[in-house]
């Protein structure tokens, strides 16, 4: 029988929809991508932290410094990552929310005050600025408080006075406390954020984040407005954005349904009923200057905006509305109605009216290219609205879709390989457990194959930062990690442990003097290096000096007792855990850990204490990084496999893309790997007689970096082989490889 030699020639992507035996591409795959028409892996993922507060429901990355700043949205608050263009950095800081003064109590009247009615009196002290009253003084003391401005920046129980001159020149003792805020923000498990950023030039001179948590994770078509949150980004503080500047304020709360987006030097907002609204040129608290504006330009909801290049109309943005896309272009015009000029600055283009949006948070920019889902197909803006064509796993995504959970829909990029990735929920999932990616560069489709790394909540792709961020899917339960002996001092946030290498920042201490929640948030070494004697058979020693020696302090040293540890401290003389082994003489060791606790004990005592997990937390991922999933120091393998198309000769063999009649079983008696590999790998061998048959698998085969062939005798009439990488520090890349093949039997089994 004369042997022939093929290559594999399956086309790149993976085809989800069709039969398998109707496919030229690969028919199934894990964790894989296309490259140069190949599949390799898919680059690992690293824990940046591991205690984010709940699902990420929004990231945003502003880099300065070597400095990238990862803000990550939840249902009950904001937090900052800082991290360095590794990936290293210095754990999660909490955002705290201030606001507008609603009401305020517990006035203190003062002394020797001028009695009087004062009038629009600055109120001073407390974390914000802004706030005015009217203030009465009767029988020298201040009577009442009437606010007249409510300020901004403020947080519950600030205390606030005025000057004495500005309430008729004496007095002291004033003061009133802050009873009530509104600071914008919501708690709720609905909560959706939206990101961006811009430049006060006209105030404060800060780089601003932007912030808007809207209500809309469960409805894309969500009607509650609520404010967009401003502030300094280096900081972590959020307000209220109000329009406070300009010639004309309102005062008014900056709020919409629908998001965010600066299209510089303008911050532009939108919500229902096709709103669209922006300050003024460089100001974003001045919302009714010459160029601001504010226009209702669809009939449904705007969702999201992006920022358009605009040549001479910059800047330019685009707008998605629930069935239109919108093009907003600065066009200054100025036209003259009864001899009074008038000068509109915007212009407003409905690119379409026909169009859709799945999620809010489906869009994406690539290359000056707009690429989003509808309700029904996946779109393109590069000038005009397009469909793009998807054979590949356009009815896998709709037919497997979580409607019910469509508003977490997500996208990322990944521009080294050319990549969109949208993240979706799939079956019943409430969370995003698979991915289909559409790779721009090598036009084809593919997924993720429910891979481990495809569940995700929330990214953000590579910029300055050049690894793309997601936030897992998995929530943390309660557990015990390990159990310890603390000591601990009554009103003091701070512990003693002896040495152990499970400790951890972000942990739970639990035990009866430490309050319910407290976290370790410190961990600093203690040691101390007296002299010290004692007896054999004694548990107490005396040192030369207790300076630096605490409880729980591990000691060693000659005729100390295996593992003994500091009890009690009574002046020199300490008491250990165990009996001393001999005569105690010369230099002693005494080492431990002190750990600063998230609140303070509440008793003083040695006890024995659970450190745990946290309920509740994720981990945010760095992608792209290595081959495994590492997280601390403890890496574990990634799975990934391809399929390949069928290459059996009733298919036209390994070589040709149609049939050509030759009903032969294919014999397979040889592969010849070409691989760029790390660590092992396996192949199998799958096939069928018919297309409807059930298939029959081979035992997996192994091959390293150095195997030249790997024989066999395997037949099948539809073939095909299954790639498969899980070892950990696996990596590959596939090139030529070579299949030695004969004719087999012409009758296939089961006929």
């Amino acid at each position: 029988m004369v042997k022939k030699v093929f290559t594999i020639d399956t086309l790149p992507g993976v085809q989800r929809d069709g039969t398998i035996f109707d496919m030229n591409f690969y028919t199934d795959a894990r964790w894989v991508r296309f490259q140069r028409g190949r599949p390799r892996k898919v680059g690992g993922y690293r824990a940046i932290v591991s205690n984010a507060l709940g699902y990420s429901r929004g990231i945003y990355v502003n880099s300065v410094d070597g400095v990238n700043s990862v803000f990550n949205g939840y249902n009950n608050g904001l937090e900052v990552v800082n991290i360095n263009n590794l990936g290293i950095g210095s754990g999660v800081n909490q955002f705290t929310f201030t606001g507008l003064i609603l009401t305020l109590n517990t006035l203190v009247g003062g002394t020797t005050y001028v009695n009087g009615t004062y009038t629009n009196v600055t109120l001073t002290g407390g974390s914000g600025s802004g706030a005015k009253a009217t203030i009465v003084v009767a029988g020298t003391v201040v009577t009442t408080v009437t606010l007249t401005k409510p300020g901004n920046g403020y947080v519950v129980g600030n205390t606030l006075s005025a000057t004495a001159a500005s309430i008729g020149g004496t007095g002291s003792g004033f003061s009133i406390k802050v009873a009530t805020i509104n600071d914008g923000f919501t708690e709720s498990d609905l909560n959706l954020w939206q990101f961006d950023s811009t430049f006060d030039a006209q105030g404060s001179g800060n780089q601003l984040l932007l912030a808007h948590p809207g209500r809309n994770l469960a409805q894309i078509d969500q009607t509650t407005v609520t404010p967009v949150l401003a502030g300094n980004i280096n900081g972590t503080v959020l307000s209220p954005l109000t329009d406070t500047s300009g010639t004309t304020p309102t005062g008014d709360v900056i709020e919409v349904a629908g998001g965010v987006v600066v299209l510089h030097p303008y911050v532009f907002v939108y919500g229902d009923n096709g709103l669209i609204k922006n300050c003024v040129a460089g100001n974003p608290f001045d919302w009714n200057g010459p160029d601001s504006n504010e226009v209702n330009v669809a009939s449904t909801k705007i969702v999201k905006g992006l920022p358009v290049r605009g040549g001479s109309n910059a800047p330019s943005g685009l707008f998605w509305a629930l069935d239109s896309l919108i093009r907003v272009s600065y066009s200054p015009t100025t036209i003259t109605v009864a001899s009074v000029p008038q000068t509109f600055y915007w212009r407003y283009d409905i690119i379409s009216s026909q169009s859709s949006i799945l999620s809010s948070q489906c869009v994406i920019e690539y290359d000056g290219i707009y690429y989003w889902i509808g309700v029904d197909r996946f779109l393109l803006y590069n000038g005009v609205v397009k469909e793009i064509k998807n054979t590949f796993n356009q009815n896998y995504f709709f037919d497997n879709l979580n409607y019910a959970q469509q508003q977490k829909v997500f996208v990322n990029k990944v521009p080294r390989f050319g990549e969109i990735w949208w993240f979706f929920p799939s079956g019943n999932s409430e969370e995003c457990n698979d991915c289909i990616i559409y790779n721009v560069r090598e036009d084809c489709w593919y997924d993720a194959g429910e891979a481990l790394g495809a569940r995700r909540t929330a990214g953000y792709f590579s910029q300055v930062f050049h690894y793309p961020i997601n936030a897992g899917a998995t929530l943390s339960e309660q557990e015990v990690i390990f159990t310890a002996s603390i000591a601990t001092t009554n009103a003091s946030a701070v512990i003693t442990i002896a040495p152990n290498n499970l400790v951890a920042v972000g942990q739970q201490v639990v035990s009866a003097s430490v309050p319910s929640g407290a976290l370790v948030t410190l961990i600093t070494p203690n040691a101390a290096a007296p002299t010290a004697t004692g007896t054999s058979g004694a548990s107490t020693i005396v040192v030369s000096s207790a300076t630096g020696v605490v409880l729980n302090q591990s000691v060693v040293g000659t005729g100390i007792g295996v593992g003994a540890v500091v009890t009690i401290i009574a002046g020199t003389t300490i008491t250990l855990s165990v009996v001393n082994s001999g005569a105690v003489s010369g230099a002693m060791s005494f080492s431990g850990l002190s750990l600063t606790l998230s609140a303070n004990a509440t008793a003083t005592l040695i006890e024995t204490a659970n450190f745990e997990t946290v309920a509740g937390q994720v981990i945010l991922w760095q992608h792209e990084i290595g081959t495994d999933e590492v997280i601390n120091e403890e890496a574990n393998a990634i799975e990934s496999y391809f399929q390949t198309s069928d290459l059996g000769f009733v298919a036209g063999g390994p070589a040709q893309t149609s049939p050509v009649g030759d009903n032969f079983w294919l014999n397979l008696e040889r592969v010849e790997p070409d691989f760029i590999q790390q660590g092992e790998m396996t192949f199998q061998v799958t096939g069928r007689p018919y297309a409807q048959s059930a298939d029959v698998t081979s035992d997996p085969y192994v091959f390293d970096p150095d195997t030249g062939k790997i024989d066999m005798r395997q037949q099948r009439r539809e073939i095909r082989l299954i790639f498969k990488s899980n070892v950990q520090g696996g990596d590959y890349q596939m090139g030529k490889v070579l299949l030695t093949v004969t004719l087999g039997d012409s009758r296939p089994y089961g006929s």
